[in-house]
Parts: structure tokens; C-alpha cells; sequence
């Protein structure tokens, strides 16, 4: 059974950088891409980042181009996240996910984290 587990969330204040960090079991991930989401408070979950698991290969939504980075360590079976320039719009719950199905026009999954709480204060 797939089980993420996200951590690092917490208090930032606008400008500031935090790096999350998912830890990833139950299947092999090779064949995979993993990603991170975000919903913030009133809206819908929204992509931010998948990474293709084998080869690394990176694509990101433009709301976080440039100020955010994802990637993995394949031996460790981790997803990190690192959030640079940090600003009061990027506060959310981040959810680390993967088995990745594009749908046109948005991006679902199969598999989610529970979440951790990012607060950008300004």
C-alpha cells in the first residue's frame, strides 16, 4: 500500500524559503511521476510540480516557475520541495501525491499525503 507522509510545513514570513519533504513507500516508483499540490483556504486543490521518478525530468505550473524546485532521492525514496521568494498567496496545505493522471486540463492522482500547513505571512 502506497503511503506519503509530508513534512517541514510551518511560518514563513514573505521572501523567506522553506523546503518540504515527502517520504515515500509501499511500491517501486521507477515508473513513476510524483508531484506536489497545493490547496489554499476557499479554493481547489491546485498543481504545483511533478517529477518524472526515474529520469528527473521536472515540469512545474507557472504560478511557481522560478521560485520553487522540486526533486528526489531515488536511494532515500524522498520528494522534496524547495520554496524560495515565498509570498502571502503561496500559504496552503501542501499535499505530496503521485500515480499522476493528466486530465486536459488539470492534473489528478491517485495516491495523496495527508498534508502540511504552509503559512506565508507578509
Amino acid at each position: 500500500q502506497v503511503q506519503l507522509v509530508e513534512s517541514g510545513g510551518g511560518l514563513v514570513q514573505a521572501g523567506g524559503s522553506l523546503r518540504l519533504s515527502c517520504a515515500a513507500s509501499g511500491r517501486t516508483f521507477a515508473n513513476y511521476r510524483m508531484a506536489w499540490f497545493r490547496q489554499a483556504p476557499g479554493k481547489e486543490r491546485a498543481f504545483i510540480a511533478f517529477i518524472r521518478w526515474s529520469s528527473g525530468s521536472t515540469y512545474y505550473a507557472d504560478s511557481v516557475k522560478g521560485r520553487f524546485t522540486i526533486s528526489r532521492d531515488n536511494a532515500k525514496n524522498m520528494l522534496y520541495l524547495q520554496m524560495n521568494s515565498l509570498k502571502p498567496e503561496d500559504t496552503a496545505v501542501y499535499y505530496c501525491a503521485t500515480g499522476l493522471v493528466d486530465k486536459g486540463d488539470r492534473y489528478e492522482a491517485a495516491y495523496w499525503g495527508q498534508g502540511t500547513q504552509v503559512t506565508v505571512s507578509s
